[in-house]
């Protein structure tokens, strides 16, 4: 994109904080310098948290407030550029607790028909957008065997970990196979979604699984 057109586009649609939507000052990208201060961070050993069948999940931020309602305007109002900066976010998190932990990077995936209803797929855009700060592509091997209703919609463990049972599957064992495989989504809550994600990979051959998400529900 030419200068010119960066200019004439900020001029059209001055960019704003992916959390806040404060109008950003000059130098400010993606952030604004009070969210940049006041998010609600999760830092040290509170970033860090276990799941079954993941060695290790981490999350920079709690889902709560500006977080919260950011997030749900990403997932749900086709704020799809937001995933640049909670890319970058979350990158830093991933090389602060989880360097050399991992080979290969996947992703969370939408079932086919929730995709085509969004327009995008969340949770690889984020990958994409973490990857290209880590120097890592991601590489899809999983995929959503069956559409079942959204785990937002649902508040007991119990029934969120019976939502997902059963509706991810392995795309690729050859690329799994004894490789330290690195999941990434948007939020985790229970961790139902991403332990069953982890339990498909394992049984795929996967030597660990660890996680990233760019928020903590709980």
């Amino acid at each position: 994109m030419s200068r010119g057109l960066e200019v004439l586009l900020d001029l059209l649609f001055p960019p704003r904080c992916v959390f806040c939507s404060s109008l950003l000052e000059d130098g400010e990208q993606g952030i604004c310098a009070h969210c940049r201060r006041a998010l609600p961070y999760l830092r040290g050993e509170a970033a860090r948290q276990s799941c079954e069948g993941i060695s290790l999940a981490v999350s920079p931020l709690r889902y709560e407030g500006e977080v919260r309602e950011s997030i749900r305007r990403y997932k749900f109002h086709g704020r799809r550029w937001y995933a640049e900066t909670y890319g970058l976010l979350t990158a830093e998190w991933i090389r602060a607790h989880l360097e050399g932990r991992w080979d290969l990077l996947t992703w969370v995936p939408l079932s086919p028909k929730r995709k085509r209803q969004r327009g995008y797929d969340q949770a690889w855009l984020l990958a994409s957008a973490a990857g290209r700060h880590l120097e890592q592509t991601p590489v899809e091997v999983l995929c959503k065997a069956k559409h079942n209703p959204a785990q937002s919609g649902l508040t007991e463990a119990a029934d969120r970990r019976k939502n997902v049972s059963g509706v991810y599957r392995c795309a690729a064992p050859e690329l799994v196979r004894d490789r330290r495989i690195l999941l990434m989504d948007d939020v985790i809550t229970t961790g139902s979604t991403l332990s069953e994600c982890a339990r498909v990979l394992r049984e795929a051959g996967a030597a660990d699984v660890v996680c990233a998400t760019l928020a903590r529900a709980r």
